[in-house]
């Protein structure tokens, strides 16, 4: 009597097993809403810009009882120039970001992305916002039992390097190994940022990590036991994404932008992060310069074209 009852749950319990991947199966078949297209004649009318962040230093941040971080103090002077009311949500994958993108969730991505000929074929960039580069989180010699920090890419041979998930660094560290002829472990973190691989580092849970030079800079300000002078990558340019829908969009943002670099915002540059200097030592609102060093770090900064930089002033106060 007792075997009948429990033969009676388990087919009763597999029954619902079964129905429930039915289910599953009919709605991941099922054909997607239409997204109908939201340029910035709908972003007007409506009166919101809805953009998708990080939540770090260089994204958005809470300090205390106010708001930081790069990306969010650059949002607040195009809210000032636009009139537009600014909804930012944040995520952490850059897949799920371009997503929500994709989705109408959003009207434009604005986070470390580096523009690579792929993804450039399904999104619009704005002209150039930063230069930044990948570089590798490492401790320093006093950190590391008196270990120096590696400063030739070849010293990167069977090494283990921890990544962001959905970072950059991936490729251009699957084409580091074919450079130097041997293999670089790479391992793709689906739970930590950089600016949290860049404490385990300190911390001496893992050896070495790779993620953007802004990213890494802002984290150094906390945690003086990481070294973060090795290249990885060669300088990139960075930029927000927007549909290939919202060419209007594209075009307003360039515009603030513009006005932007042309009417100030140092503050949102120098405010944004502590950047360690060739000196080894820090210094607050740095002023940028052309790097002829390839050790020493620079902030990121706005650029005028790929060849010619500007330093932002303060936007005026109305």
């Amino acid at each position: 009597m007792k075997s009948r009852k429990l033969i009676g749950v388990y087919t009763g319990l597999l029954i619902i097993a079964v129905a429930t991947m039915i289910m599953l199966w009919r709605l991941k078949t099922m054909p997607k809403a239409e997204v109908f297209p939201r340029d910035y004649p709908e972003i007007k009318e409506e009166g919101i810009l809805r953009l998708v962040t990080e939540y770090n230093q260089s994204g958005y941040y809470v300090a205390g009882d106010t708001i930081e971080g790069f990306q969010y103090e650059l949002s607040q002077a195009i809210a000032q120039l636009s009139g537009l009311e600014i909804q930012i949500f944040l995520e952490m994958s850059l897949a799920e970001s371009f997503d929500m993108l994709e989705e109408n969730n959003c009207d434009a991505v604005n986070r470390v992305i580096p523009i690579t000929s792929e993804i450039k074929e399904k999104y619009l960039f704005t002209e150039p916002i930063v230069l930044d580069k990948q570089v590798l989180i490492q401790r320093t010699e006093a950190a590391n039992n008196g270990l120096k920090p590696i400063r030739n890419q070849l010293d990167l041979a069977g090494k283990t390097l921890y990544i962001p998930k959905d970072s950059p660094a991936k490729l251009r560290l699957q084409n580091l190994g074919h450079e130097i002829g041997d293999t670089i472990y790479v391992i793709e973190d689906e739970l930590y940022s950089g600016e949290q691989l860049a404490i385990r580092v300190a911390k001496g849970d893992i050896d070495y990590a790779v993620c953007d030079q802004q990213t890494a800079a802002l984290s150094q300000k906390q945690l003086p036991e990481i070294d973060i002078k090795t290249d990885i990558s060669f300088t990139q340019l960075q930029s927000w994404a927007v549909r290939k829908d919202s060419p209007i969009l594209l075009d307003s943002l360039n515009s603030w932008l513009e006005q932007i670099r042309k009417n100030g915002t140092r503050n949102i540059i120098n405010n944004a992060s502590l950047y360690p200097s060739c000196d080894g030592s820090t210094k607050e609102k740095v002023e940028p310069t052309p790097n002829s060093d390839s050790t020493c770090m620079e902030p990121p900064i706005f650029v005028t074209s790929p060849w010619q930089m500007a330093s932002p002033k303060p936007i005026p106060s109305t």
